[in-house]
Formats: structure tokens, sequence, C-alpha cells
């Protein structure tokens, strides 16, 4: 364990032997940190947070600290932040504490958090997400597995956003964005992330079921409601069902329109 002499680290917290903690960084008593974990220098641990096995916390971060919520009873001690294995938080990275009685915002893992960006209290964040610089994001956001949300986009408390979208920089959302899809402007979609389905290896099939999906729901004569259920009477493989019941469980906020006119396979 190396625990530079300048560091506070207050008794009760549990730390792993081999954990690193830079100059000037303050550790709550009820951190837990796991093994190979690096805090660096003037990072905040504060209330109850938990970091798993090989995460890295970068200059200046704040995680755990109190919620922006005036209803807030900042004397409450039951709630928290957990973080997974494997996790880069870079520096100034700010991630508050959940609401919620008994709860705490969760962090997946091998998740990419980068510069400036910050996780409002209750998020819950899947596996491999990248967050690009100064992604800044309200209370109760949802963001599925390997979404990539781009530098400076702005998200609107209790939307979701799901698995596999991409999201250009400096946009901003109060609608649910679907998976799979690319997210642009205000509160709307392009289209496929044809790139990134490639990429992250899903096969012909699969492709061709979401466009087919794509169409239904944002190029036919149809409405949301209609299109789920046509939907219901075809076949589809596993990514295209994930589509159509994340959208059929948006009851809140509703999802992005589709502001082009163009076939998905050209996005």
């Amino acid at each position: 364990m190396k625990i530079h002499p300048t560091a506070l680290v207050a008794d009760g917290a549990k730390l792993a032997e081999d954990v690193v903690i830079g100059p000037y960084a303050i550790i709550s008593a009820e951190s837990e940190i796991g093994g190979g974990c690096v805090i660096g220098a003037h990072a905040i641990l504060e209330n109850r947070v938990v970091l798993g096995a090989g995460t890295k916390v970068g200059h200046g971060a704040l995680l755990g600290g109190n919620p922006q919520d005036l209803t807030f009873d900042v004397t409450r001690t039951d709630t928290g932040v957990r973080i997974g294995k494997n996790n880069i938080i870079r520096e100034y990275v700010t991630i508050h504490r959940a609401t919620q009685e008994g709860c705490n915002t969760i962090v997946g893992d091998d998740n990419f958090l980068m510069t400036g960006c910050h996780l409002g209290h209750d998020n819950i964040v899947g596996h491999g997400v990248i967050l690009a610089n100064n992604v800044l994001s309200g209370g109760h956001v949802h963001i599925e597995d390997r979404a990539f949300l781009g530098g400076g986009s702005v998200f609107h408390q209790f939307i979701r956003i799901g698995t596999l979208a991409m999201v250009r920089g400096g946009c901003r959302f109060s609608k649910d964005i679907p998976p799979f899809l690319m997210a642009t402007g205000e509160n709307h979609v392009a289209g496929l992330n044809a790139i990134g389905l490639r990429r992250a290896g899903l096969t012909a099939q699969a492709r061709m079921d979401l466009k087919r999906a794509f169409r239904l729901l944002y190029q036919s004569s149809l409405n949301v409601s209609q299109a789920l259920e046509e939907a219901v009477h075809e076949s589809w493989g596993p990514e295209a069902t994930h589509l159509f019941n994340f959208v059929r469980e948006g009851k809140k906020r509703g999802i992005c329109d589709y502001i082009g006119k163009g076939s998905p396979e050209d996005e």
C-alpha cells in the first residue's frame, strides 16, 4: 500500500494492500477500495464509496458527494456510490451519491469517464460505456452497456440511453435514446449506429433485423404504439427485440424523434 504522507485516510476505511493514494487525497471512513486501485492527487471519496479492483481515479475527482437535490437530507448516511472493476475515471469527474434509502449511484465495469464528466444522483451506468469530456447527466439517468456519449452532451434527469447508442457531442436530450441508434441535435436520432454495430461484432443478420425494426418504428406510417403492436406479429432477433422492449418500457419521457428522411443503411 502506497499512501502519500499528505493524504487523509479516515479510520474505518477499507483499503486493499496494493492501493495507491496520491498527494492530498481524502478518503472517507465509509470507503472501500479494491485491489490495484489508484487514487490521484486531490481526489476526494466522501460518504459511502465502493471502488472495484483496478479502478483508476484521476486528480481532483469527487466521488460520493451529496446530491444536488434541494429535498435531500444531507445528514443521511444510508446512500452511496458503487463503482465496479477496471474503470478509468479521469480528472475532475464528479459522481454524486443516491437519494433513495439504501440505494447507490452505480457504475459498472470497464467504463471510461473522461475529464470533467458529471453523473448525478441515482444514475445507473452499465459496462463498457464511454463518456467523453464534460458530459453532464442529471439524476436518475440510466446508461446501458457500450453506449458512447460525445463531449459536452447534456442529459435530462430520468432519461435512458440504450446499449451501443452513439451520441453526438454538444447535443442535449430530454427523451430516451433507443439502443443501437445515433443521436444528435435536441431529442433526435439520425439512424442506426452502423459503424458501432459492426465494431461490436453484431452479425449481418442482426444488423438487418435492426434496419427493419428502425423502418417500422421511424419510417412507416405508424405511430410508436402502433409500430410496437405490429412488431409483435413479426419475428425478430435478440438485438431488435431489445430495441422494441426498450421503447415499450419507456413510459416517462418518450423516445427521440427521427431527424432524417433516408434509409437507415445510409447513416
